[in-house]
């Protein structure tokens, strides 16, 4: 019996299409090595990097290379970037995590903002903290897409060096997916678990709490707001 082809989760799937072909890539927290080898197997890339902090997880990964017979993936036991230099790779890909996990393995590595680097960013937790890294840390979000993995919406980024302003709204809510076919979801999610916060602060009834909703309703109205924008971007007029 042959070996199952290897598929990817709906996250990595959108990844790997973001992945220029003839890219270097180095996928930093690769767990299984999934989307490493999967993309030396279709051909996609001219070299890759599969890193983990952790040994466990690198024998995974060493394991799915040797599963699938890929030898020209270099699996490294490094913190973040610390073991990856910038002219090895030209394309980072950082999925799986939560934003401010994601935001410290890029503020050790600030060569990944010299512009001659493509970041491909998946956070699991957190999409907000890491938006507002990237904005004052000079990096451009050049696009960002939603989707659907084991009943969870996350959203994915293609990061570019580069500046941006974003608005309170997009912080929360996404710098590029007034478009999106699932941006309303995105959104609405969002304002549903940011109004239940507030109730709580609310019978809570201290001044800490008073003042954290207050800084909570600010963001629901923005949200708010962007919810209409995505109403109208999206409206069969348009």
């Amino acid at each position: 019996m042959g070996i199952k082809e290897l598929e990817l989760s709906p996250r990595l799937r959108v990844l790997a299409g973001w992945v220029c072909p003839g890219a270097r890539v180095a996928d930093v927290g690769t767990d299984h090595a999934y989307l490493p080898v999967w993309l030396s197997l279709h051909g996609s890339v001219a070299s890759a990097i599969a890193s983990d902090l952790r040994k466990g997880p690198l024998e995974r990964a060493r394991e799915t290379g040797r599963t699938y017979g890929v030898e020209n993936v270099d699996f490294r036991l490094c913190d973040g970037l610390s073991g990856i230099s910038p002219e090895e790779a030209d394309t980072i890909v950082i999925a799986g995590m939560g934003g401010e996990n994601i935001s410290a393995i890029l503020a050790a590595a600030p060569w990944t903002a010299d512009g001659g680097h493509t970041l491909l960013l998946q956070p699991m937790t957190r999409a907000e903290d890491l938006r507002l890294f990237l904005m004052e840390h000079g990096y451009r979000i050049s696009r960002e897409a939603l989707v659907w993995d084991r009943g969870i919406l996350y959203p994915c980024m293609q990061v570019v060096a580069g500046e941006e302003t974003l608005t309170l709204g997009q912080l929360h809510g996404g710098a590029k997916l007034c478009h999106d076919p699932l941006g309303e979801q995105y959104i609405i999610a969002k304002i549903i678990r940011l109004q239940s916060a507030v109730a709580g602060l609310n019978r809570a009834g201290d001044e800490a709490s008073r003042r954290k909703a207050d800084s909570l309703r600010e963001i629901l109205t923005a949200l708010l707001s962007m919810r209409e924008e995505w109403r109208c971007a999206n409206s069969p007029r348009n």
